[in-house]
């Protein structure tokens, strides 16, 4: 089956479901379909380890009756199946107490025009293919000198289509892709040993990394681990590699969702329109990026989403919404509900990323002279009530402006607040994930070590 007729048949499903649940006596309804296939490849010392092939059809239905409502899911299409789902949800929303804050997204507010945005690759590989991506990571990084083990390579493939279809018209569809590599290895012997990774996935198989440059990357990473040292506690600059960066935009999405604004439960409460983040700072969440990881045209409730700025020169513009919490906010959904398969919708970014600064690592590096730079975080000691923030973590001793050693077993701390007013990006952003930051400087950490 096509791409195309994948989703109308997925949307033709959704339809005939909400036309069974308002026969049983709801007044509305919505439906959500998730159709996947997955294909993924392991190896270890060059020989296959595991070959998974997946595939399943997920329905999430939505009954309203009056403002009571009830999620219900399950997997089967047949005619008696889906008669039998339509009930229970009906017969759930009847025993659910009352919501005020439930119901669907203002109709003026639905996506018309649902745009691809590219996220769709037709090229499906085979277990073969996928193995010989994975046997070429591990054996560039085994290849690199200090590597003693290997954990494993793996490659893998993914094809979703999601189809929405609400009783007050709204109804879309798309379908994205996913191919990733990933291998993890270990350097030294004995004690001494230290392990390290390097993956990468993108939507179309050419946008992704060469086998050989990402197991490059994870051998040289294992490497450079070798022979830590444990840092006596100080306060200190703290920079976040990339590869860990984008944590603090997870935090701070998390305190500006609509649904922890309502409950009171944000550090970020009534700091609306206030300077929250160094002025140097500026986050974009975009949907409609063209191959994003989390792109779309339309959210979890349908609604047309669109570029938004919740800093800009580090003030707080917005929050995340959906209709629920909009509605508790006396505001407007802008476009961010995530729905699950089983469960109600609820505010969420997308393709959240922090945009470059003006200084390049070196030159960040060089004006700090002294600090800790973090490649790894462990643990996740964060208070989204508080913003205090405590978290293990290693990475490498800058000495004179430069990388000197690395360190490890080191716990560092501080309070999200201050440490968004002390924040500086540098100018090497990248997009790689789904939420996406530079290198970035946090000044005046305090850092725990022996």
């Amino acid at each position: 089956m096509s791409l195309a007729a994948n989703e109308t048949a997925n949307i033709t499903l959704a339809q005939k479901l909400i036309e069974l649940t308002k026969a049983a006596g709801a007044d509305a309804a919505d439906v959500l379909v998730s159709d996947s296939a997955s294909l993924s490849v392991s190896c270890r010392m060059g020989a296959l380890e595991d070959t998974e092939r997946a595939e399943s059809r997920d329905i999430g239905l939505r009954a309203m009756i009056g403002q009571k409502q009830a999620f219900v899911s399950g997997s089967a299409v047949d005619a008696e199946a889906v008669k039998q789902l339509a009930q229970r949800a009906v017969d759930m929303a009847l025993a659910t107490p009352e919501d005020r804050y439930c119901g669907f997204a203002p109709k003026d507010r639905l996506s018309t025009d649902i745009q691809t945005l590219d996220i769709a690759d037709n090229y499906e590989p085979d277990p073969d293919k996928l193995l010989s991506m994975a046997v070429e990571c591990e054996n560039a990084a085994r290849a690199v000198d200090g590597i003693t083990n290997s954990e494993g390579g793996g490659a893998g493939w993914g094809r979703t289509t999601t189809a929405l279809v609400t009783s007050h018209g709204f109804e879309g569809a798309y379908t994205s892709t996913s191919f990733s590599v990933s291998c993890a290895v270990i350097g030294g012997e004995g004690e001494a040993m230290e392990r390290d990774y390097a993956s990468h996935s993108a939507r179309h198989l050419e946008d992704l990394d060469t086998p050989e440059d990402i197991g490059a990357r994870a051998g040289e990473r294992t490497v450079a681990r070798l022979n830590p040292r444990k840092m006596e506690s100080t306060k200190t600059n703290v920079v976040y590699d990339p590869r860990v960066s984008a944590s603090l935009l997870g935090h701070l999405s998390a305190a500006i969702s609509g649904n922890a604004i309502a409950r009171g439960t944000s550090f970020l409460r009534g700091q609306m329109g206030q300077q929250v983040m160094h002025d140097a700072v500026t986050i974009i969440d975009d949907p409609l990026r063209p191959r994003g990881l989390r792109s779309a045209s339309f959210d979890g409730e349908g609604v047309k989403t669109g570029k938004l700025t919740p800093i800009e020169n580090g003030v707080l513009q917005c929050w995340w919404l959906d209709s629920a919490s909009a509605r508790q906010l006396e505001s407007q959904t802008n476009g961010r509900a995530a729905r699950s398969i089983g469960g109600p919708p609820s505010p969420s970014a997308t393709n959240l990323y922090m945009q470059a600064g003006d200084d390049s690592v070196a030159t960040m590096l060089k004006n700090i002279g002294t600090g800790f730079y973090v490649t790894e975080l462990i643990g996740m000691g964060v208070n989204g009530v508080t913003g205090d923030y405590s978290r293990g973590a290693s990475g490498f001793w800058i000495e004179n402006g430069e990388i000197a050693y690395p360190v490890s077993e080191m716990t560092i701390a501080g309070n999200l607040k201050e440490m968004f007013l002390h924040m500086t990006p540098a100018d090497d952003l990248h997009f790689r994930r789904g939420v996406n930051a530079p290198t970035i400087l946090v000044e005046g950490m305090a850092l725990a070590g022996l």
